[in-house]
Order: structure tokens, then C-alpha cells, then sequence
């Protein structure tokens, strides 16, 4: 099961997640910082943004270290607000930061995918009015200009946003994340606002001829309906127009989902834009994509008694055949990677795109730790393996993927779970900052060195029930 030659393995993370050190080298608080400045009891067992996993400090061994795991691309994060702490004011100390990360990956024949924004709206913005207000588009224009001026000549692989929808969603349809709100309407205008930040962002690229390409991450969850009743059937197709066409449709296709701008009109949801903002979006299609899956949707038809307008429009459906993760509690459905990688070929001009995350969080590993202290995740390789199965059945029927990022090289800083759930090829040692390899740390390096799956017959997808 050989994949196709110069086909990226990495991982991927974040800034906000790795780096640490959130108050030194000149950078400003984020809104994770504030948060937990003002309510650390909220975030589990007390660890905050200022520790995570050291990146900041370490970063040097973290690269020779994903060097020896045979990485030869990984995809991290730049933090607004620590390269321009203001808004406007460029930190010289950042500069020097990410430049030599971006440099050190060079020399290690790591290529940097950089990302801009991994929910870490800077503070002073969000004192503004965050997501909700049409100057976060143009203030993150300026940054994204910023650094592709700062980092062009390191960097050709540019993402604008990871998960659009997720800050949208946890923030405007919960209390996951800042402001903590349930409001439709909200929600609407701040996904227009994220969307036009990306566009604007997209445009200032193309406009000054940097080098390289630029596109977006987007965690595409295949909706399944419960039936094929017309009624489940309609509430998949909305919750799909809604977490995953919402941001799909328009930076690949430069439109917005029939689906979706029918449900906005059904619901009298305004939301404020200027006349040229759609032929903007039309305008400036992404270069590639990113895609981040870990489980599927399942729907069923929604409540008419329900309160909230969604519960009345689609609600959860658990599917008696699901195969579990029982550290998680996630879904796991390996297929839905192969459903993903024909709908981009079929439906989306088979746009270059390759996994950008892919991974398996489980709480407790230390009882998983053999004699000699290392953990053996069996369990996380069987994960990646079956995936990728159903990913090279993909690419060997014409999807245009190109690379598999799994998540992440270290256990690293999750919103509000912190270290709870481990994703890490590398485990991290919250006491000591010392990093050890798992067991799927020395799977993943014959995997991206070889370029094949080891000696494995392809997925039989008549195993599969849908």
C-alpha cells in the first residue's frame, strides 16, 4: 500500500497548544489568557496557556526530535498576539522566534505548513466585540500581510484558519468557548466575519505576489442521516450545510450552500455585509485544503417542541453498530475518511488537499506503560492503519490528497481539557517537561520513511455497514 511520491507525513499543532511562556517575549493575552486569569477552575485540573508544552522554550530538540520520527513536513501555528501584541506594533523578539523555528525545520528537511489563527483571538479584539464586529476581518487582513512580509521567503505553505466553524460553534452555540453564547443570529454574522478575515487574508497574498500558496483547514464531519427518511435525510443535509459546506462551499467553490442560505432566510436571520463582499469571496478561492477528521455526524430529524432552533431543524442519532473509542468517547468510523476523499474528487474540482489532522485522544495511558517505562499504544497505530486504509482507497481512485498529518507529535495543551485526553506520538511528562517516544512514535517513522503502509491487504469496503 504504497502512497504517491513526495506525499507529506508530519503532524500538526498550534501555538496556543505548544508554545507556552504566554506572558513572556513581549506577547500580549489572548482570550484563552484572560479566561484563564479569571476562571481557572474552569480548566481542567488548573493548567493554563502560560505552561502547556514548552514549545517556546524547547523547540530546538522538539525539531530534531520530529526529525527522528521521519517527519518531513509539520504544520504549526503563529500567534497573533505574539507577533504583533497590539494589533499594530511588530515584536521584533517574535520575528526572531518563528524565523529560526521556520529555519531549523528547513535544515532538518521539515517543511513548514504555517497556519495563522488556532482560536486565539487576541484579547484586545475580542474586547471590541471579537468575532462579532467587521474589523476583525480587516485587523486579521493586516496581521496575515504582516506575516507573509516577515516569513515569505521561509514559508510557501500558508493557512489562513484551523476549524473556522469550532470558535463559531463553541462560542456562539456554546459555552465551550468565549463570548460562551447561544444565539443564531450571532453566530451567523461572526462565521461571516471569520470568512471575510480569511478572504481578505487570501486576497493581500495574491495581491503582492508572495510566494508559495495559500489555503485553509476545515474539519469536515460526514453527516450521516439515521435513515432515509425524508426528514433525516433533510436534517443531515442542513447539519452538513451548516458545520462543513458553511465554510467549504465558499472558499472552494466561492458561494454559499443552497441548503444554508435557505435556512438563514426561513429563520429571518440578518446578517450585515457590504454589496461586494460576495463577488470578494468569488473572487479569491483557496489553493488547497486542508482537512481535519476524526469522527462522523450522525442526525436524525429534529424536535418541533424543541427550544432552540437547531434542536428543532436536527438532533444526535446514535448509531447501534458504532465502533467506540472508549478512552474519548468519540465515534470511530474509518470509512468516513474515504467518503470525504471522493466528495472532494466529485464535488469539489478535486482541489489539492491533503489530512491535516487525524488522531486518537485517550485518557490515562500510564496504564498502557510497559517495564521499561513506555507506553505501548497499540491502539492509536490500529487507528491511523485503518484510516489510512480507506485514505489510499481514496487517493487510488483519483482523490487529489496529498499528505497525512496526524494528530499530534506531542501530547500537548487542549481547550479547556488541558492534558487530559493524549494525542501525542511523543508523550509529554507534565512533571519533568521530558519527552518520550511511544510506541507508535517508532511505527509512524518506518511508516513516513518507507511511504507505504507495512504488509497489510487494502480495506474491503463490503465489511463496512454504513
Amino acid at each position: 500500500m504504497e502512497f504517491p511520491k513526495g506525499f507529506m507525513w508530519g503532524a500538526a499543532s498550534s501555538a496556543p497548544q505548544m508554545e507556552g511562556s504566554s506572558s513572556l517575549g513581549g506577547k500580549s493575552p489572548n482570550v484563552w489568557d484572560h479566561w484563564f486569569q479569571k476562571e481557572p477552575r474552569v480548566f481542567y485540573q488548573g493548567i493554563g496557556p502560560e505552561e502547556t508544552t514548552g514549545f517556546y522554550a524547547n523547540y530546538k530538540k522538539d525539531i530534531s526530535l520530529m526529525k527522528e520520527l521521519g517527519f518531513n513536513s509539520y504544520r504549526t501555528s503563529i500567534s497573533w498576539t505574539r507577533l504583533m501584541p497590539d494589533g499594530h506594533t511588530l515584536n521584533d523578539e517574535a520575528v526572531e522566534f518563528y524565523r529560526d523555528v521556520f529555519t531549523r525545520m528547513l535544515d532538518q528537511g521539515i517543511r513548514p505548513v504555517v497556519n495563522l489563527f488556532h482560536f486565539d483571538m487576541p484579547y484586545w479584539l475580542y474586547e471590541k466585540g471579537g468575532w462579532d464586529i467587521r474589523e476583525s476581518a480587516e485587523a486579521f487582513a493586516l496581521y496575515a500581510e504582516t506575516a507573509f512580509k516577515c516569513f515569505g521567503d521561509l514559508v510557501e505553505d500558508w493557512v489562513t484558519f484551523n476549524e473556522p466553524i469550532v470558535p463559531v460553534e463553541m462560542g456562539y452555540l456554546n459555552d465551550k468557548h468565549l463570548p460562551g453564547v447561544f444565539n443564531i443570529r450571532r453566530a451567523c454574522q461572526a462565521g461571516f466575519h471569520t470568512l471575510l478575515a480569511h478572504v481578505k487574508a487570501v486576497q493581500a497574498f495574491r495581491k503582492n505576489e508572495h510566494r508559495g500558496r495559500v489555503g485553509i483547514v476545515l474539519n469536515l464531519t460526514p453527516s450521516y442521516p439515521r435513515s432515509e427518511n425524508v426528514d433525516d435525510v433533510k436534517a443531515a443535509e442542513l447539519a452538513d450545510a451548516l458545520f462543513n459546506k458553511s465554510f467549504l462551499d465558499p472558499v472552494v467553490k466561492g458561494e454559499y450552500p443552497h441548503v444554508l442560505c435557505e435556512f438563514i432566510r426561513n429563520e429571518s436571520i440578518h446578517v450585515n455585509m457590504y454589496p461586494d463582499d460576495l463577488k470578494l469571496i468569488k473572487d479569491n478561492p483557496v489553493d488547497f485544503l486542508g482537512v481535519n477528521y476524526y469522527q462522523p455526524r450522525r442526525v436524525k430529524a429534529g424536535n418541533q417542541d424543541a427550544e432552540h432552533v437547531l434542536d428543532r431543524s436536527f438532533l444526535h442519532y446514535e448509531w447501534p453498530d458504532r465502533k467506540m473509542n472508549p478512552h474519548r468517547g468519540w465515534e470511530i468510523y474509518e470509512k468516513g475518511i474515504y467518503d470525504i476523499a471522493i466528495q472532494i474528487r466529485d464535488e469539489y474540482g478535486n482541489i489539492p488537499w491533503f489530512i491535516a489532522e487525524n488522531g486518537m485522544g485517550v485518557e490515562g495511558e500510564d496504564r498502557f506503560r510497559d517495564e521499561a517505562g513506555s507506553i505501548q499504544d497499540e491502539y492509536r497505530i490500529e487507528f491511523f492503519e485503518e484510516h489510512l486504509k480507506w485514505l489510499h482507497k481514496g487517493i487510488r481512485e483519483g482523490s487529489n490528497c496529498y499528505g497525512f498529518h496526524v494528530w499530534t507529535y506531542i501530547d500537548n495543551w487542549s481547550w479547556l481539557n488541558e492534558y487530559k485526553n493524549r494525542y501525542g506520538l511523543v508523550e509529554f511528562d507534565l512533571d519533568s517537561g521530558e519527552r518520550r517516544k511511544k510506541k507508535s512514535a517508532d511505527w509512524f517513522r518506518k511508516l513516513a520513511e518507507s511511504n507505504r503502509l507495512p504488509g497489510e491487504a487494502a480495506c474491503d469496503e463490503t465489511s463496512i455497514r454504513h
